[in-house]
């Protein structure tokens, strides 16, 4: 399976999973409305990685900030869940978004070479 073959398949499942979060975001509505609204970020995000899916190299920025948001948001959970802010359940997490970030950088598109954008430019 080739590079871009493979990163496609990774948009897929990344953006079916945060899709996914649409349950948990209906069920947490009324009740943690923190949670909820971080929810229907990633909801937001999963529909776009499955738009970005279609054409991966016209997407990069997208997919740089889920890699990268991806290790933030794993970041803040681990410490909080070192510090007993949340539960150490929440590690779980954590591993999966790391996943999701390392896979999405390894995956990604190169950048356009500096000469094709100049002479676009000019």
């Amino acid at each position: 399976m080739n590079r871009e073959r493979a990163l496609k398949v990774v948009l897929v499942f990344v953006g079916l999973l945060f899709s996914a979060l649409i349950y948990p975001l209906t069920m947490f509505f009324s009740s943690e409305a923190a949670l909820a609204m971080m929810l229907s970020l990633y909801v937001t995000l999963g529909i776009f990685l499955l738009i970005a899916a279609r054409n991966p190299s016209a997407n990069r920025s997208l997919i740089a900030f889920t890699a990268w948001s991806s290790f933030a948001h794993a970041a803040v959970m681990g410490v909080q869940a070192f510090r007993n802010i949340v539960s150490r359940g929440e590690l779980g997490g954590v591993a999966v978004l790391v996943i999701v970030g390392v896979a999405l950088l390894a995956l990604a598109p190169a950048k356009e070479s500096v000469g094709r954008t100049s002479t676009a430019v000019a």
